[in-house]
């Protein structure tokens, strides 16, 4: 991969990694407001905790993909950004542009997808 593109793709995952960061802090913020609030009516406790526990899927989700972003950094660092791991074969400047954190070509991740599908 070219350099111009690496530093791309630098760009776009430390950009995807603020946001995850910045919504982080939003989400804990708000969190910390709602607490403060006492609900009499336990439909609203319930839904209060309902949405809570959203939010924290939403947390985990992205802890998840922050990890993935400090990989791709790793893979960029060691030179091994955009090929895929399972084939070797250079996975497309699109599909990065789509996933910059996947690890596989399109062809792989079909293959992959497939047999999951199978079991």
């Amino acid at each position: 991969m070219k350099p111009r593109d690496l530093a791309f793709f630098r760009r776009l995952l430390q950009a995807r990694r603020q946001d995850i960061l910045d919504e982080t802090g939003r989400a804990v913020d708000s969190m910390n407001g709602h607490e403060r609030i006492n609900y009499a009516d336990p439909a609203d406790r319930a839904a209060l905790e309902s949405d809570r526990n959203f939010l924290l899927r939403l947390r985990d989700r992205d802890r998840k993909l922050l990890s993935k972003i400090d990989e791709a950094f790793a893979r960029i660092d060691d030179g091994s950004y955009g090929r895929c791991e399972e084939c070797g074969g250079e996975i497309g400047i699109e599909r990065l542009k789509a996933r910059p954190v996947t690890t596989l070509c399109i062809e792989c991740k079909a293959s992959q997808e497939e047999q999951e599908r199978k079991r």
